[in-house]
């Protein structure tokens, strides 16, 4: 790639500040060969685009609604012109079947431009109270902090709204993935952002992350990834009192009712599991069944799963392409063979390979049934095609085991829509999905306990880029 080594800062491509340059191969998931190498980031290169970010804030954070708006449809329109290739490097990247991501991961970045333009169009950046006037201003130098699983998603999903409410930008995209934020970048620059709103910078998380978050001149972390690594954040960011917004880790259930069409209900679950290969902070990785149910679940999970193809990420029959890296590979592994320690029923899948595949990351996909729910892989995020089932006798037992978690992010229920709709409002987590229900970019994203604090997509998304301003007897 022509700017894979340098990085984006001050609307110009310049190179790192360090020589000579550290660089690391970035690997190919499918093949596990490197296809191309990035420069990595030092403190220095912080510095120098947190200054342009700074610098650029005195004059964007005073443009009108309609000037950044203008911007955001520029970005939007170069974005779509550019989506068949954005989907092609993330596949390569991450390992995402091809024809999925360009769908859906290149087609989440469309979706979060498209709807920060409807959420700026109608936000209330400013009212009156009274005689109080109550302003909504750009929070200011945002640093983003995206990761490998659902890379453009998350890098649109920031930038938007930041562009929107006029606050300017460091990113640092994942290491893991990062040539789909490369692109990016290239259509930031063909819009016509203007120098030092949008700043892109490779690197670590101990390198480039730490000196982001703890930068004095930074006012808020946007951060989506682990929650190891999101306590790391804001315990970097504490010192200096800025704002930190978090998407962390998940451990989903899903819960199917007796009223539901148990054949359609596994098989949904087993394939909203393995969706992405299983790497979603979202995925539903925890079955709730009836007890009488779990000898049928069971038949139905194994067929539905035994019909995913896994394999190479540009063959068309493809649907689950490997898992993103080696150290994810062996963390799925070692959580698989302690499904099996602990005496889970294996139901299909297992460790290893899938028996035809001798390279890439590529994982069985693996369902157990009758996990307790103290076990490991009821317990612990896996980040893999890997199901759970477990069985409940009532549905406050259902519900009182679908909450013993340290995360909220998402939880699912299907079955009768009153049912459902009332349960809704026990489980303690930022979304509820009814009934496999599309995903919707408006609505507010992001979790409870654990898996952060915090919303994105939309309005809400806007929200989290504004301090509030009241300028009291503004008015007599």
């Amino acid at each position: 790639m022509d700017h894979a080594l340098k990085f984006y800062i001050n609307g110009e491509w310049v190179d790192p500040v360090q020589s000579p340059v550290t660089t690391l191969d970035v690997i190919n998931p499918a093949t596990e060969l490197p296809f191309t190498k990035i420069a990595m980031g030092t403190a220095a290169d912080v510095d120098k685009a947190v200054a342009a970010a700074k610098e650029a804030f005195v004059s964007f954070s005073q443009t009108s609604k309609e000037e950044r708006l203008a911007l955001l449809k520029r970005i939007l329109e170069i974005f779509i012109r550019r989506s068949d290739e954005m989907g092609a490097a993330i596949s390569q990247e991450m390992g995402a079947p091809l024809a999925m991501a360009k769908a859906a991961q290149a087609g989440s970045g469309t979706a979060h431009l498209m709807e920060a333009i409807k959420a700026a169009e109608i936000f209330e950046y400013a009212y009156m109270q009274g005689t109080t006037r109550v302003e909504h201003e750009p929070i200011g130098v945002v640093a983003m902090i995206t990761p490998w699983n659902w890379p453009i998603n998350q890098i649109a999903a920031k930038v938007a709204p930041a562009i929107a409410t006029g606050c300017t930008m460091v990113l640092k995209p994942s290491e893991i993935a990062p040539v789909s934020a490369i692109l990016f970048a290239e259509i930031m620059h063909e819009a016509g952002v203007p120098k030092g709103v949008f700043n892109l910078v490779h690197g670590d998380g101990p390198n480039v992350g730490v000196a982001l978050s703890g930068h004095k001149d930074v006012d808020m972390v946007s951060f989506t990834g682990s929650t190891r690594a999101g306590v790391n954040v804001a315990q970097t960011a504490a010192p200096t009192v800025k704002r930190v917004h978090q998407e962390l880790g998940g451990k989903s259930p899903n819960i199917i009712l007796r009223s539901a069409d148990l054949d359609k209900a596994v098989r949904t679950g087993v394939a909203r599991c393995f969706g992405n290969s299983g790497q979603s902070c979202n995925a539903p990785t925890r079955l709730f069944v009836p007890q009488e149910a779990m000898d049928d679940a069971i038949t139905i999970a194994r067929d539905a799963a035994e019909k995913f193809r896994t394999g190479d990420p540009t063959a068309a029959e493809t649907d689950l392409g490997p898992v993103v890296s080696q150290l994810q590979f062996d963390k799925i592994q070692d959580l698989i063979q302690a499904g099996i320690d602990e005496g889970a029923e294996l139901v299909t899948g297992g460790t290893g390979r899938p028996a035809e595949l001798n390279a890439g990351y590529y994982v069985r996909p693996t369902i157990f049934a009758r996990v307790g729910h103290d076990m490991r892989i009821s317990r612990e995020e896996i980040f893999g095609p890997v199901l759970s089932i477990l069985a409940y006798d009532t549905l406050d037992e259902a519900v009182e085991m679908a909450n013993d978690t340290v995360y909220g992010l998402a939880s699912y229920i299907q079955g009768d829509l009153k049912e459902a709709q009332a349960l809704s409002k026990r489980l303690r987590t930022g979304n509820v999905y009814i009934n496999d229900a599309p995903w919707d970019g408006a609505a507010p994203f992001g979790g409870y306990k654990q898996s952060g604090n915090g919303r994105e997509y939309g309005v809400f998304g806007l929200r989290e880029f504004v301090e509030i301003k009241g300028i009291v007897g503004y008015e007599e």
